[in-house]
């Protein structure tokens, strides 16, 4: 499979509350119309983000198809019109952006129910082929990241290689998720041996300060 994770943020005026409560119980109406749709899941930046700022974004929403065919369909069809034209009603629509991806599962466990869900954005280092960066980060900083053992799950979305073609750049060279059982849990991980050799590494394949969101994940469709 393949999936569509989207990055954006809410729409101007409304508030996070109002936000997410809207996308959560009023936007998955139309979305689940959508042919093809095999997985449904929207994660919403926590609450307590907002205290220190604005998040990067204010939420990711992740969509599965069986393949980037089926995602094509999509396009000049009823059902993909009326999910757009929702979309308006609570996204700042010039922030979207979206990555075709494919995922890689370092560490299979079970998202944590009432877990939280870190989402980080990677760009790779400048002047590395993305043939490289992907192999990278999967075969050589992947394990790495496995080695932190408060991490749940661990999921690398890879942006497609079709989304290079013809000297396009996206807007992110893929996303880095990973599941905690709470944010103790995270912060617990930031002071291991494990995660400063992960950090370390990070030189090596991506640009530095790479954005993040801690999210809670929201499965609509499973």
């Amino acid at each position: 499979m393949v999936k569509a994770l989207s990055f954006f943020k809410r729409r101007s005026g409304m508030s996070v509350e109002e936000f997410q409560t809207y996308w959560r119980a009023s936007h998955p109406e139309v979305v689940v119309r959508l042919p093809g749709l095999r997985r449904y899941v929207q994660s919403h930046a926590l609450p307590g983000a907002y205290r220190k700022g604005e998040p990067v974004y204010d939420g990711i929403a992740e969509v599965w198809f069986d393949d980037t065919q089926a995602m094509r369909a999509l396009a000049g069809t009823p059902a993909y019109a009326a999910v757009q034209a929702d979309e308006a009603k609570f996204i700042e629509r010039s922030s979207m952006g979206l990555l075709v991806t494919e995922d890689h599962v370092i560490t299979d466990g079970p998202a944590p129910v009432g877990g939280v869900k870190n989402v980080e954005f990677l760009t790779r280092r400048p002047g590395m082929a993305i043939d490289e960066f992907q192999r990278y980060w999967r075969e050589v900083h992947g394990p790495l990241a496995a080695r932190i053992t408060v991490i749940r799950r661990y999921v690398q979305s890879h942006t497609r290689r079709a989304a290079y073609e013809g000297g396009r750049a996206p807007r992110w060279d893929g996303a880095a998720l990973t599941w905690f059982d709470d944010t103790q849990a995270m912060r617990a991980s930031a002071a291991s041996p494990e995660y400063a050799r992960v950090r370390a590494d990070e030189a090596n394949f991506i640009a530095p300060a790479p954005p993040f969101i801690i999210t809670r994940e929201h499965v609509i469709v499973a």
